[in-house]
């Protein structure tokens, strides 16, 4: 599977290449782009090397130099779209943690299929408000916001999750056994949302499985958390980004992923036991 890092970056090689192909096509040198739309040599080079992205601006030059102004648009769409595959963090907070949990809203509401995939963490979804507030004070510190709201972000989180009691969804959550033993916030709070997770992996629209620490690997190994909303939407989380991809070849090998990953998850009782071990291991 490819990396969200390098499927961002894989999308403004694509661009890249385009241009690069326009220029040979047209039978111009380096120097000689450069020369036509008006820029130094070197930058048509960081330009077909994907380091640096080109505007809007600079596309129409560019096609317009080498005679192909009618590709103009659809490059620029497409430049657009890789670009937008990364969405920096820092811009995401800079309104606070409280309004990054309430823009999802809306989406969540037009989404029927939900499968989430987890390494680290209980699935948003399933959070209580102790642990959910304890997962974004530690973003909120790390990240260095401005304002801690992790408190009333937390309860924004636990609001947008009663969805899994509204008709017209469905939720298949998968996480790693891993993830009920870290611990994450006092005992107090731990305990209370393995508790939960007790009670809402039994909900009609909730398919709640757990991946055995012992389970054989065979098809896949643990994979970096992931979001896939219906078959249009995968969210990818890193520590410096949020990768949304909607590249449906892409869409399709986490899709594969996901399948691939709950047959080796367990379900109903023998999921449930798994919760219970770790509240007893709580102490």
């Amino acid at each position: 599977m490819t990396l969200p890092s390098s499927s961002a970056q894989s999308a403004r090689a694509v661009v890249a290449r385009r241009l690069r192909d326009l220029r040979k096509g047209a039978g111009l040198t380096v120097v000689e782009l450069a020369r036509g739309c008006g820029w130094h040599h070197a930058k048509t080079s960081r330009i077909e090397n994907a380091k640096t992205a080109p505007t809007a601006t600079d596309i129409r030059l560019w096609c317009r130099t080498v005679g192909s102004e009618g590709q103009a648009d659809d490059l620029i769409v497409q430049s657009l779209h890789a670009e937008s595959m990364y969405s920096e963090w820092r811009h995401r907070t800079r309104s606070g943690l409280k309004q990054l949990q309430d823009s999802a809203v809306t989406f969540f509401r037009q989404t029927e299929l939900f499968r989430v995939y987890s390494s680290t963490l209980v699935p948003g979804l399933l959070q209580t408000e102790g642990y959910a507030a304890a997962v974004l004070g530690m973003s909120a510190r790390f990240r260095d916001l401005p304002v801690d709201d992790s408190v009333e972000a937390a309860r924004a989180r636990v609001d947008r999750s009663r969805i899994v009691h509204e008709r017209g969804h469905r939720f298949v959550l998968l996480v790693e056994e891993a993830v009920l033993r870290y611990r994450v916030g006092d005992d107090a709070a731990m305990a209370a949302q393995l508790g939960h997770l007790l009670t809402a992996g039994a909900l009609p629209a909730v398919s709640l499985g757990i991946v055995p620490t012992a389970t054989k690997r065979q098809d896949q190994w643990p994979r970096e958390t992931f979001h896939v909303y219906d078959d249009t939407l995968v969210s990818v989380e890193l520590v410096s980004a949020q990768v949304r991809i909607t590249q449906p070849s892409e869409i399709a090998l986490y899709v594969r992923a996901f399948e691939d990953l709950r047959r080796s998850a367990v379900y109903g009782a023998a999921a449930r036991a798994l919760i219970v071990k770790a509240i007893e291991a709580l102490g």
